[in-house]
């Protein structure tokens, strides 16, 4: 992939256009398009061409991924293809340019998802066998009950708890989302929790992903202190976003905050840059979490569990089932 250099958001546009005219269905033809193409619209909105081009390139780029990008993931998938600068001001203008597409019926509405605003309610079921229905469908054993290692996964942002969502619940592991620095009423809740299994005889394990700045890596460290604190063993292994990963894939840097009061440290050893872990491929994300607490699984011990839950759903499903005969 070419790339594009430009302190002029209109420029990028129309040089994104070059980079993907013919590679839309349909292309664009005339190739780089200036100020004076004609507008194109799609109901009561008007998109001039240029801006079409960023909207199939968000397409091409959405339909990488099942489950939905963040505004923000989707950004720096833009930045990291060459197709726009890391600046706030191409953040925002993309924001507005993908907002107006949704509405356009131009951009599914599936495709891009806001991770941190969520709906809660009660469960309603209309007979019976309804619930019965569902408790089968639902229905789990702690697969890694048995194993000699208990395994959580912590992530520094709220907003990309959907991205390790789908690998935790695969690999039957606690996760959540710290929020920045964890609160004190919850560390405290999480040390209780590790305390438990370890008096039961077991290694307990934390693995953390954050960004790569003053405070991000610091957050990983004050886990690791106050969980010490409170008297457990936890092993705190923190998985991403750390330098390597950052050589091996490249995502998109930002300058380090210089108002962080841990900004002089990270700067005397890592330089002026820093990192987002939303900048990494959710994918690359998924597969580091997956490597990591296999590292700590008897996959023989966790199959064999599997298996008697698939064993315990079809009896329950062949109730559920059969409930008209019971309930006579």
């Amino acid at each position: 992939m070419k790339t594009v250099e430009s302190d002029d958001f209109e420029s990028l546009l129309a040089g994104i256009v070059g980079l993907f005219d013919g590679g839309f269905p349909g292309g664009f033809p005339g190739g780089l398009l200036g100020r004076g193409n004609k507008m194109q619209n799609r109901g009561d909105t008007h998109f001039q061409k240029r801006t079409l081009a960023v909207i199939n390139a968000a397409n091409e780029i959405i339909a990488e991924y099942s489950g939905g990008l963040t505004l923000r993931q989707l950004y720096y998938q833009f930045v990291a293809r060459g197709l726009l600068p890391n600046t706030k001001g191409d953040y925002d203008r993309l924001g507005k340019t993908i907002g107006n597409a949704r509405l356009a019926g131009l951009i599914g509405w599936d495709s891009i998802i806001d991770r941190t605003r969520t709906t809660n309610s009660n469960a309603h079921f209309e007979d019976p066998w309804d619930i019965l229905a569902a408790a089968a469908e639902s229905y789990q054993l702690d697969s890694r009950s048995d194993q000699d290692v208990y395994v959580e996964v912590w992530i520094e942002k709220e907003a990309l708890l959907g991205v390790i969502e789908p690998i935790c619940r695969q690999l039957d592991v606690l996760y959540l989302a710290c929020r920045g620095y964890f609160s004190l009423s919850a560390m405290w809740m999480a040390a209780g929790r590790f305390n438990e299994v370890e008096s039961a005889g077991k290694k307990t394990v934390l693995l953390h992903l954050g960004d790569h700045d003053p405070s991000g890596l610091d957050m990983t460290q004050d886990i690791r202190n106050r969980l010490s604190g409170f008297g457990v063993q936890t092993e705190v292994r923190r998985i991403a976003l750390n330098m390597e990963q950052i050589e091996q894939y490249g995502p998109p840097p930002n300058f380090a905050k210089l108002s962080d009061t841990r900004a002089n440290g990270y700067i005397a050893e890592y330089g002026d840059k820093s990192w987002e872990l939303d900048a990494l491929d959710p994918k690359v994300i998924a597969g580091l979490i997956e490597e990591a607490v296999n590292d700590y699984t008897d996959q023989d011990k966790r199959q064999a569990r599997i298996d008697e839950q698939k064993s315990h759903k079809t009896k329950l499903a062949y109730i559920a089932e059969h409930w008209t005969e019971i309930e006579e």
